[in-house]
């Protein structure tokens, strides 16, 4: 009954693991990547008054005209990138519908997709899904963890099509420096190649690091479809809201998926993000709490024996060393969930280059966090 191509995908890694999570009690999580802030007052109460309003009917495939204006004007602002809110931005169901819409539009069988490993568990699906052919590019804990040019050269055929680059990562908390992304910049301009560059963490960055947009780079104008979105800075997951913008021909190409899938995304998420990128002072605090969980998260695990764990540079995510143990990602996640109750991800879900690391989130409370690591610590010297 099923497609053949449905049922050769796994299950997402995370689904599989968070189902062992709820059949088990007395867990502190951090395997949860999402904001614990709530949203900030002003959005809620557009939101709430776009309701009131009755703006609740559906709107232009592209979106409402003032929430593009105003993504154009962010764009052009803090990126670098200049884009017609008209016909160069595109409104979707998160960030997650826009990189489907964009491996959907420009993926014909069998072209080839470069992706960095380990990386986000919905890239090679969709790429699956589009029936072309992610090309996973290992990258290393001595790197930390970016994707190096050289190598994504050396994975370049005749098929390849796009290279897919997300700064900053999710598992690894990696953000791309500007010389990185030149050189990617580089190669996709001599070989005629695209870049989706999925960005939707670049408010969630440490220690002076910077955010850099490919897309502004020189000759990387059209040739780039940058994907962004407001649930991880705004805590605005449930309202599930995020954009692309790119070249004309790209975008109608993905607003032609788009109207015929999703036909527009909810109205009133989209009055509310008007109000999203006045909120400096609301995302500054939560970074600065984030960035408060981040410390207390990495100095607690360089402390625990036989683990290490570089310092991540964006997002809100730990990528910790578990190799000393000599068991695999899931064996370890497994055995820290039953006996010391604390919940993280198999690295190995987002990659074979995660196989011997864990993801661990510091979204949550730096209560919880202490407790993880306290339970953690004495799951450890319970092992030797």
């Amino acid at each position: 009954m099923i497609a053949k191509r449905v049922r050769e995908i796994p299950f997402s890694g995370i689904r599989r693991f968070f189902e062992l999570v709820q059949r088990t009690k007395g867990i502190v999580s951090l395997g949860v990547g999402e904001p614990d802030f709530p949203t900030p007052e002003p959005m809620k109460n557009a939101g709430i008054r776009a309701i009131e309003n009755d703006y609740t009917a559906y709107t232009s495939n592209y979106g409402i005209p003032e929430l593009r204006e105003e993504i154009a004007r962010k764009l052009r602002e803090k990126n670098g990138i200049d884009r017609d809110p008209e016909r160069e931005i595109l409104v979707t169901v998160g960030v997650s519908e826009a990189l489907d819409l964009a491996i959907r539009a420009i993926t014909d069988p069998g072209d080839e997709i470069i992706v960095p490993d380990p990386s986000y568990v919905s890239y090679k699906p969709n790429i699956w899904f589009a029936y072309g052919n992610p090309i996973a590019v290992p990258t290393t804990e001595e790197n930390e963890f970016r994707i190096q040019s050289e190598d994504i050269e050396k994975s370049i055929t005749k098929k390849t099509k796009a290279i897919l680059i997300p700064t900053p990562n999710n598992p690894t908390g990696s953000v791309m420096r500007k010389k990185d992304l030149e050189g990617v910049a580089d190669i996709a301009i001599e070989k005629d190649l695209l870049v989706i560059s999925d960005e939707l963490y670049e408010k969630l960055i440490y220690d002076n690091e910077k955010h850099y947009s490919i897309g502004s780079f020189n000759g990387m104008e059209d040739r780039t479809i940058t994907l962004n979105g407001f649930s991880k800075a705004y805590a605005f997951t449930g309202w599930r809201l995020g954009y692309a913008a790119g070249n004309p021909e790209i975008i109608e190409a993905m607003m032609k998926i788009h109207q015929y899938t999703i036909m527009c995304t909810p109205s009133m998420s989209q009055y509310a993000a008007l109000h999203a990128f006045e909120q400096v002072d609301a995302v500054r605090e939560m970074v600065k709490e984030y960035d408060r969980r981040r410390k207390l998260l990495i100095k607690g695990l360089r402390e625990l024996p036989g683990i290490s764990c570089i310092t991540p540079k964006g997002a809100f995510y730990a990528f910790p060393n578990i190799k000393e143990t000599g068991m695999s990602s899931e064996r370890f996640a497994e055995r820290l969930l039953e006996n010391g109750k604390v919940a993280v991800v198999p690295g190995n879900t987002f990659g074979d280059s995660g196989e011997g690391y864990v993801r661990c989130s510091y979204s949550v409370s730096r209560k919880s966090i202490s407790e993880a690591l306290d339970r953690m610590e004495k799951f450890m010297k319970g092992l030797k």
